[in-house]
C-alpha cells in the first residue's frame, strides 16, 4: 500500500491556477524527485501535502485513509514532516536546541517541571549518529556548514518518527562536499523506510538518489517515471516543453 496518494489535486489562487489534476503515489522507502521550472507548482504541491494550505480540488490519502489537512500540525500527526529551503533554524541556538525547538523535553522535580537539557543533547546526538552526520549537539548553528545545517533540520523531522519527509531544494547554494553530505542524509532516510519527496533543480542530485522523477509544467504533471528509464536530457525536455509528456 502506498504511504501517500494524491488524486486530482488542484489549487487556485483567485484567477491563478497553480495546480490542476495532479496525481502522485509514494511508497515507503521511496525517493521521488519533483522537478519543474520556476512557477511550475512544485512548492505549492508540497505545501498542500504539508498542510500549509488546503487543495482547491482533489484528495489526499495517507496509508490508505483520506485526510483533510487544515494546518501543518494535521499533516505532522499523520507522519508528514517538511524541511523548507531556508531550513527555519535559529542561528544563535545550538544544534540540540534547534532539533527540539517547540518540542522541548521536560523533567519533573517535585511539583516543578524543568527543561531537560541533558536529555535533549543526548537524544540529538543519537539522531545525528543514526544519520551518520558529524554534527555535534552543542555546536552553534551559525558556525555550521550547509550540510551540517541540513542534518539539524532532518534530525528535527525524526523526532516524530515520520513516514514521509518533504525536502525543498536541500542542495541549493552549498558546496560540492556539502551536497554529498545531504545526499547521504537522504539515503539514510530511505534506508530506514522513510519516503522522501525531493524538490530540486539539480539534475545530478535527482539521478543520484531518487527512484522516480515526476515533472510539473505550468501546474500539470507531464511525467512520472523511474529514473533508470529516463535521462537528464529527457527530463530537461519535459521541463522546458520541448517534450510534451512521458
Amino acid at each position: 500500500m502506498a504511504v501517500l496518494e494524491l488524486a486530482g489535486i488542484a489549487k487556485h489562487f483567485g484567477a491563478i491556477e497553480a495546480l490542476r489534476g495532479v496525481d502522485l503515489e509514494l511508497e515507503a522507502g521511496e525517493v521521488i524527485g519533483l522537478m519543474g521550472d520556476n512557477g511550475a507548482g512544485k512548492s505549492t504541491l508540497v505545501k498542500i501535502i504539508a498542510g500549509n494550505f488546503p487543495a482547491s480540488e482533489g484528495s489526499i490519502r495517507v496509508a490508505g485513509h483520506e485526510q483533510h489537512f487544515h494546518k501543518p500540525i494535521d499533516a505532522r500527526r499523520q507522519g508528514i514532516e517538511i524541511v523548507y529551503q531556508d531550513l527555519a533554524l535559529c542561528d544563535n541556538l545550538t544544534a540540540a536546541d534547534n532539533v527540539f525547538l517547540g518540542r522541548e523535553l521536560k523533567r519533573n522535580i517535585g511539583p516543578f517541571r524543568f527543561l531537560d537539557f541533558r536529555g535533549m543533547v543526548v537524544k540529538a546526538g543519537d539522531l545525528f549518529g543514526e544519520l551518520k552526520s558529524e554534527t555535534r549537539p552543542r555546536d552553534l548553528v551559525k558556525q555550521m556548514s550547509g550540510g551540517q545545517r541540513q542534518a539539524v533540520a532532518i534530525a528535527r523531522t525524526r523526532l516524530s518518527e515520520p513516514k514521509i519527509v518533504l525536502m525543498d531544494e536541500p542542495t541549493a547554494a552549498i558546496s560540492v562536499r556539502q551536497v554529498h553530505e545531504v545526499l547521504e542524509l537522504i539515503r539514510r532516510l530511505k534506508d530506514t523506510g522513510i519516503a522522501v519527496i525531493l524538490i530540486s533543480h539539480r539534475m545530478p542530485d535527482v539521478f543520484a538518489v531518487c527512484d522516480r522523477v515526476a515533472v510539473l509544467r505550468r501546474g500539470r504533471k507531464v511525467a512520472d517515471k523511474a529514473v533508470a528509464e529516463s535521462s537528464p536530457e529527457e527530463i530537461t525536455g519535459l521541463i522546458t516543453g520541448a517534450i510534451e509528456s512521458a
